[in-house]
């Protein structure tokens, strides 16, 4: 199996940004770390840094839309960061639908039976894998021909 160039996978709240990355081969989302929010300048000085120790040539970033589908004011946010992060290093970003991706990653804790105090600090992480993980398999099944959207 060829080594894949890496992606990052943003789950980006108001207060911090949970981080994966991909394996080498493009396969697995692993938690990678989270960045706490101070400012604009800071968190994208911050995502620059990441960006360059990994050799992340891709990004994806969740998409908290309304179970409806619209759009709610957290995507609206998410969006407008995520557009921040293309601007600022050119790399191809793809935001990708993460409705209940917070409540499965709180049910993924529970299950290997994580404290519930202190959370905090891997939720997101948790949730990034979360999104990482599902657009991978997407690309991989529209790559065998399993998948009919294009990602």
């Amino acid at each position: 199996m060829q080594e894949q160039p890496r992606i990052l996978g943003l789950d980006i709240g108001d207060r911090r940004i949970g981080l994966a990355i991909s394996d080498p081969f493009g396969t697995l989302a692993q938690p990678l770390l989270t960045l706490v929010r101070s400012s604009l300048r800071h968190d994208l000085k911050s995502i620059g840094r990441v960006l360059r120790k990994h050799a992340i040539t891709e990004i994806v970033a969740g998409n908290p839309l309304y179970m409806s589908g619209d759009l709610s004011p957290q995507a609206q946010k998410a969006q407008a960061f995520a557009e921040a992060v293309r601007a600022e290093f050119g790399l191809p970003l793809h935001l990708w639908d993460e409705r209940l991706t917070t409540t499965e990653a709180h049910r993924q804790l529970d299950t290997m039976g994580h404290e519930k105090i202190g959370r905090k600090g891997i939720i997101d992480q948790v949730a990034a894998v979360l999104i990482l993980q599902a657009f991978l398999d997407h690309r991989r099944l529209a790559h065998e021909g399993y998948a009919t959207e294009s990602v």
